[in-house]
């Protein structure tokens, strides 16, 4: 999008219109040029097409843009679309509202879409029939890397990244999500040597093991461009000099491109274990998707397999939303399924939970975590003792699956 102006594409349908006002092409042609002066626009030109046997197309063209209607009086429905830019931008609504009073329809759908600059938008699902609308004041980057479309951008919750439309990160709230993922797992490990995180390519989650007393981190992720791309243009996580340096394995945090199931296979091998493996990944479709592979039992196995005594596999595993919460109970019956103790952690975003994996049984891993909190070396911003307790007790839908 090179475009610097901005612009108002509203859409209307009226229903219910009179059927001999439906088949009039002056009557229409009349009604749109007289909205289209009124609301301030500059009329080029107008022409109109009445059809055989029934329905009438006007077409105005507009110094601004253009603006249009077309007619169906079988059914009474009149089609209208007014896109209007510069400093008349918002004509268009209001063209749109005169030409409703002109008509008098009995029913009136109308949408706005915001055009150029200003007018970006991302259409996030979050579940079936909704999507979220993210308002984008400045796009960053936007690219399709080798495994997915990315887009960094600033919106109200400052520099945000999104996979697929899917948002991953924003500056606002990137904190909130992390600790709530990492936090937990430091709580419940006995100690912590080795990381190992899977995903999670701004690099947050690594820099805070290291904060929180690792030796040595191994971050994999298979998307190099993306993670150049949030170390070069995110202002959180990496530096670009941060990640030349773990890729080059000088400092505790060794930096591998590399698929994470092949990754883990050559780690069986190698018979490496660690004290804390992290799953971060676009979120688990509810469809079949290439990633859903890297949340199945053999995937979990074989980071079971990898875990040092005590160990801990911490995982974003869904939403406890009612709406959208199958993903999340997909995770808690195959973690139920591997691992003697599973800890929920619902963070204060509520479309977020994690599940935290302990091969052996843990009388009460919550007591656990709150000692430790104080003792930890990272100092968590967004989660304390009682945030523990709260995070820990399962959404009832799980409960009930026990």
């Amino acid at each position: 999008m090179t475009a610097e102006f901005t612009g108002w594409h509203v859409l209307a349908e009226f229903g219910g219109v009179d059927a001999t006002l439906c088949d009039d092409p002056e009557r229409l042609d009349a009604a749109l040029r007289k909205s289209l002066t009124a609301a301030g626009v500059t009329i080029c030109d107008v022409v109109h097409k009445k059809f055989e046997p029934q329905g009438v197309t006007v077409l105005a063209l507009l110094a601004e843009s253009h603006a249009s209607i077309h007619t169906y009086p079988e059914s009474g429905d009149i089609f209208v679309d007014v896109f209007t830019c510069g400093s008349v931008g918002e004509s268009a609504s209001k063209a749109v509202e005169l030409l409703r009073d002109e008509l008098s329809p009995k029913d009136v759908r109308m949408s706005t879409i915001r055009r150029g600059r200003a007018g970006h938008q991302v259409e996030e699902p979050v579940g079936k029939g909704l999507t979220r609308i993210w308002d984008v004041c400045e796009v960053i980057i936007d690219t399709h890397t080798p495994f997915q479309h990315m887009l960094i951008a600033k919106t109200e919750q400052g520099v945000s990244l999104f996979s697929d439309n899917d948002r991953q990160s924003t500056e606002f709230s990137q904190l909130t999500y992390h600790e709530a993922m990492m936090v937990p797992a430091f709580t419940l490990a006995p100690k912590l040597d080795n990381v190992l995180i899977i995903g999670s390519g701004e690099g947050v989650a690594s820099q805070m093991s290291v904060a929180a007393g690792a030796t040595h981190v191994d971050h994999v992720d298979i998307d190099q461009l993306e993670v150049e791309l949030c170390a070069e243009h995110l202002p959180y996580g990496y530096s670009t000099a941060e990640l030349t340096a773990a890729v080059k394995g000088e400092g505790p945090i060794e930096v591998h491109y590399a698929d994470g199931w092949d990754f883990l296979a050559g780690a069986v091998e190698a018979g490496t274990r660690y004290d804390v493996i992290v799953i971060d990944l676009p979120d688990e479709r509810v469809e079949d998707a290439q990633h859903n592979r890297l949340y199945e039992a053999e995937f979990l196995q074989r980071c079971r397999a990898l875990l040092a005594q005590g160990g801990v596999l911490s995982a974003q595993a869904g939403c406890a939303t009612m709406w959208r919460n199958e993903t999340l109970e997909r995770s808690w019956q195959r973690f139920h399924e591997q691992f003697g103790t599973v800890v929920h952690y619902g963070s204060d975003e509520h479309e977020w939970s994690f599940l935290f994996g302990l091969v052996e049984p843990v009388a009460d891993p919550v007591q656990a975590m709150t000692d430790r909190l104080v003792t930890l070396p990272y100092r968590p911003q967004t989660i304390d003792d009682r945030a523990l307790v709260r995070g820990a007790i399962e959404p009832h839908a799980l409960r009930a699956r026990k």
